[in-house]
């Protein structure tokens, strides 16, 4: 399973996006509850929240912010704030699900995400 972040799946909206196609056609193209949400909340219109309705509807899971997420972010925020180099609590949220998946993240957004321990990349 790969997990994709909110750019990349909004590129796919865009239409410039293989690699999510590629995930898509092989099956194994996840993403979270919290990109879920940055869609939903960017979708302006019935047209666009068709649009993210569909993309979701392909999705092979959306996968929650649970109690090991929420554990495994937490101590991502604990080791990347002592270093000063803390990232959005959102991307902390998705890499928390990733770690507590044992998943890879799709993104565009490496130089944030590649702050946090463990966090690997497809």
């Amino acid at each position: 399973m790969i997990v994709a972040d909110s750019d990349v799946l909004i590129d796919w909206l865009n239409e410039r996006a293989p690699a999510v196609r590629a995930a898509l056609d092989r099956g194994e193209l996840a993403t979270t509850a919290v990109s879920a949400y940055q869609l939903w909340s960017g979708a302006r219109g019935e047209a666009a929240r068709g649009e993210v309705q569909d993309l979701l509807s392909l999705m092979a899971a959306i996968l929650p912010f649970d109690d090991r997420a929420a554990e495994l972010a937490g101590a991502a925020y604990r080791e990347l704030s002592a270093s000063g180099r803390v990232i959005g609590r959102p991307d902390l949220y998705i890499a928390g699900i990733c770690l507590a998946a044992d998943a890879p993240l799709l993104t565009r957004n490496r130089r944030e995400f590649e702050r946090v321990p463990g966090l690997r990349f497809a």
